[in-house]
């Protein structure tokens, strides 16, 4: 009986021979991939990131009709091209600067893309959809808390901001700083009181750093309102993060604290003391003490 070939064995010499000879052999080109001269070849398209513009807020311009192109920008939005949801989440922008009440009613949708597109990989759609919601924060403010929506664009802004794209980073920060100024503090806390034991080191320091500039806008009712036991103790888990971020926001939170607690207490370090000794455990108890300690010396 014959014995069959073995695939993976070397070849016989003539075999090797021919095979190598027919490697020699200079493969051509096809007419169409090159011309006469090369130099002539008109260059590719350029890809389809480089023509996204990034629009400042200040630069976009107002609807002549804007009850006619409101259909429009529901359509983009939907739509599978994502150039031309970049270009309807301007559009978005533009109702939001000009013509908020006929975004109103679809604001919940607008917010759901723009959190579908902080998720695409794609980074100029990611990045317009940011600066879509700050021009949104800066035009709904506090309404933007009614909507369902809103815990998953907080979500999407504080990983957005922790990412390692700088110019991502960055936009997300203008857009979480936009949040701050635009809805009042009490509720504000509360969405973000959560991310201080985020898994994300990242994440807790941008949280922290948002709870500590809506802290400074808070009085000394809206802060006894919220809670100084409650507040004491987002401080003090912060201010032992892996972060500097995170430390250096839980400090000012402590400062915050203090002086709204020391208004009504005539020995102030004293009954400091004692406060974070009853509300804290020992180890916590003496950061705080001693935070507030150095900062008066």
């Amino acid at each position: 009986m014959a014995l069959r070939p073995i695939d993976n064995a070397l070849p016989t010499t003539s075999e090797r021979f021919k095979k190598q000879a027919k490697m020699l052999v200079p493969i051509k080109k096809k007419a169409s991939e090159f011309g006469v001269n090369d130099e002539n070849k008109a260059p590719l398209p350029p890809s389809a990131d480089a023509s996204i513009d990034y629009i400042p807020s200040e630069n976009l311009k107002a609807f002549q009709d804007p009850e006619s192109n409101i259909q429009n920008l529901v359509e983009g939005l939907d739509s599978k091209d994502w150039v031309m949801v970049c270009e309807s989440l301007n559009d978005a922008r533009r109702f939001s600067l000009y013509h908020s009440t006929l975004l109103l009613p679809i604001l919940e949708k607008v917010i759901l893309v723009v959190v579908k597109a902080m998720k695409n990989p794609r980074s100029a759609l990611c990045k317009t959809s940011i600066m879509a919601a700050s021009d949104i924060f800066n035009a709904f403010g506090e309404k933007l808390l009614d909507s369902g929506a809103f815990d998953q664009l907080l979500l999407q802004l504080l990983l957005k901001a922790s990412q390692d794209k700088k110019f991502v980073c960055e936009e997300a920060d203008k857009s979480l700083n936009a949040m701050v100024k635009s809805i009042a503090p009490l509720p504000l806390l509360q969405k973000l009181r959560g991310y201080v034991n985020h898994a994300n080191p990242r994440v807790r320091a941008k949280a922290a750093i948002s709870i500590s500039n809506s802290v400074l806008k808070m009085g000394l009712e809206e802060i006894k309102e919220f809670g100084l036991v409650t507040l004491l103790q987002m401080a003090a888990d912060l201010l032992n993060d892996r972060l500097p971020d995170a430390r250096e926001a839980a400090r000012s939170i402590v400062f915050s604290i203090y002086k709204a607690f020391a208004e009504n207490e005539e020995q102030n370090q004293e009954a400091w003391q004692s406060f974070c000794q009853t509300n804290l455990p020992p180890i916590h108890a003496q950061s705080m003490i001693k935070v507030i300690s150095s900062h008066s010396k």
